[in-house]
């Protein structure tokens, strides 16, 4: 797991690193010395090299000022800009001829909007990147992103490697943030994080080798089934996507459940369909919700997880049959689409189940759930809503975010946006029960789910992605995880621009 510290967990970390002994000054001189060595990889070398610094005020310039002096003593022609200076032709003429700028304006800790003098200063580097093919490497985080959330609220730096030093921020990995960081490298500069470092992170390939478990010699289909509830009228292709990612993550066993000839029209594949009483309605009823409970109404139930929701609609019966589901069902339960349209205002039903919950709004559904929009701060979004309901939240996004009732967060490093397509969430939803179902815990299924589950639409690898590709591409995913353990930081940046 790549650590992640919000900006005011930053500055505790640094004040007890300076409490406990070692100077301000000493870190800083690291800090300087490290970008200096990073800008001398980005340029492959020294000799005829020339570089501009730009240096605001407070601890990011005196990194930048640093690093300029570092790199100076190795030879390299330095410009230093100030950012309290004045935007004139000599200035351009200073940045135009570098091969490398470093911004060193704003840190972690910046808010609001550029403007004034660093805005056309952040105009200049953007276009001396772009028409000379100048590199950009920013300082912690590129000036005119929030460290906390990655918005940005006006001009912004667009780094081609960002160095930021003892963890990473969450800036970095959120939209908009991530896609102005470039790649990212941690900087070891001897900053004590403490246990702050175990409340946030971004899940690595590694991680999620680890978390699947190898299928015991002796064992039978049952010891790993799935059961999906889901169909209505014209709407049974989102529960038979979930039923077959459920079977490509690994269940031994998937029954579908759909209400009336749904059951059916959806059979023939490895997929059990098993028809629900519907009195006629084509829709999931109460009548239906009677007969599952006979099912998964029990702790010993021979099914390890329940998937509710993909295409289930939205019927006045089929909301009341949902929430009589919610409240019986005793295994894990991960609750999706029009699933968790039904739990609305009652965050006290989801709170009370005996077995773990994972909901897995996309932002439209978040602010149904909740009553208001996700806001900048995905990752408080999250959490918040976690504790509301006491479920594993999996808000998903550009960079999805997994929140545990405790307050643990993991981002997903992983995905493109070839899975803005219908039904590619069903697929998601399958991917989580299956892992429940082999064992993994709610929070550990969920953040396994997103990794393999974005890993799979990259295998994919095309803007004409369907979500019915993607089964097949986790099955893939699964076995290269397995096969090489997660790799070395499968899921950092460099990974995903590879």
């Amino acid at each position: 797991m790549i650590p992640l510290l919000t900006p005011d967990e930053m500055r505790a970390a640094d004040a007890r690193t300076i409490a406990a002994g070692t100077p301000e000054a000493t870190l800083m001189d690291r800090a300087g010395r490290a970008i200096a060595w990073q800008v001398r990889r980005t340029l492959g070398g020294t000799y005829g090299r020339h570089v501009a610094v730009v240096c605001g005020k407070g601890n990011n310039g005196g990194d930048g000022r640093i690093a300029a002096a570092v790199l100076d003593g190795w030879g390299v022609h330095v410009e230093l800009v100030d950012l309290d200076g004045s935007v004139n032709a000599r200035t351009e003429r200073r940045v135009a001829r570098a091969d490398c700028i470093v911004d060193a304006m704003f840190g972690t800790g910046f808010r609001g909007s550029i403007d004034g003098t660093a805005a056309e200063l952040v105009a200049l580097i953007g276009s001396v990147r772009s028409k000379a093919g100048a590199r950009v490497v920013a300082v912690d985080i590129p000036s005119g992103v929030d460290g906390l959330t990655g918005a940005t609220r006006g001009p912004a730096i667009t780094a081609d490697l960002t160095v930021t030093f003892a963890a990473a921020k969450p800036g970095l990995w959120l939209y908009p943030g991530r896609g102005h960081a470039g790649t990212v490298t941690v900087a070891d500069i001897g900053i004590a994080l403490g246990p702050d470092t175990r409340r946030a992170g971004v899940v690595e390939g590694s991680d999620v080798a680890g978390w699947l478990r190898p299928r015991p010699s002796v064992t039978h289909k049952w010891q790993s089934a799935v059961l999906v509830v889901g169909g209505s009228a014209g709407m049974t292709g989102a529960p038979m996507l979930a039923s077959r990612a459920a079977m490509r993550a690994g269940a031994g066993m998937v029954w579908a459940v759909l209400p009336g000839d749904a059951a059916r029209r959806a059979s023939g594949t490895e997929v059990i369909t098993r028809s629900l009483s519907d009195e006629g309605a084509r829709v999931l009823t109460e009548a239906g919700a009677v007969e599952l409970c006979d099912l998964v109404g029990d702790s010993s139930s021979r099914f390890g997880s329940v998937v509710m929701g993909p295409g289930l609609g939205r019927h006045v019966e089929t909301i009341a049959a949902v929430r009589t589901l919610v409240a019986c069902v005793a295994v894990p339960l991960v609750l999706d689409a029009d699933g968790l349209a039904a739990v609305a205002g009652r965050f006290e039903m989801l709170a009370a189940r005996p077995a773990p919950t994972v909901l897995t709004p996309h932002d439209g559904e978040y602010a149904g759930l909740r009553g208001a929009a996700v806001g900048d701060d995905r990752p408080d979004a999250a959490r918040g809503l976690a504790a509301e309901t006491q479920c594993v939240v999996l808000l998903k996004g550009p960079t999805t975010v997994i929140a545990a009732p405790d307050g643990r967060v993991t981002l997903n490093p992983t995905g493109t946006p070839a899975l803005a397509t219908a039904g590619t969430g069903d697929v998601l939803s399958g991917i989580i029960g299956a892992f429940i179902a082999e064992g993994m815990n709610a929070f550990d299924a969920a953040a396994a789910a997103a990794f393999v589950h974005g890993r799979a639409a990259q295998r994919g690898g095309h803007t004409g992605l369907l979500a019915g590709d993607l089964p097949d591409a986790v099955a893939l995913v699964l076995h290269d995880l397995v096969e090489h353990r997660g790799g070395a930081r499968s899921g950092d940046h460099r990974g995903l621009e590879a």
